[in-house]
């Protein structure tokens, strides 16, 4: 099983950007499906973006063109790149990786967008 720890999250004004990480253990994680989901109050858990292991993305309808996920194996870590922060991005955002039945969750970091 991989171990995942997600950094970066904090508050941030309406068209800021952050800086999402994910550290991930284990000599698999390279062969993990990696994604950013959210969960926001009263609302259920819904996926941002995800990326396969040879680098193939996909990303939800309401952050394409302003979220961008990436991997570096080498460090075993996924990074998502928040641009043009909207008040309604405010979550908390949760890492994930897969490998085949077995899905390994972080344990989240809060994003809130605000003036």
């Amino acid at each position: 099983q991989v171990q995942v720890v997600e950094s970066g999250g904090g508050l941030v004004q309406p068209g800021g950007s952050l800086r999402l990480s994910c550290a991930a253990s284990g000599s698999i994680f390279r062969m993990s499906v990696m994604g950013w989901y959210r969960q926001a109050p009263g609302k259920q858990r819904e996926l941002v973006a995800s990326i396969t292991s040879l680098g193939s993305t996909s990303y939800a309808n309401l952050v394409k063109g302003r979220f961008t996920i990436s991997r570096d194996n080498a460090k075993n870590t996924v990074f998502l790149q928040m641009n043009s922060l909207k008040p309604e991005d405010t979550a908390v955002y949760y890492c994930l990786a897969r490998l085949g039945p077995v899905d390994s969750w972080g344990q989240g970091t809060q994003v809130t967008v605000s003036s």
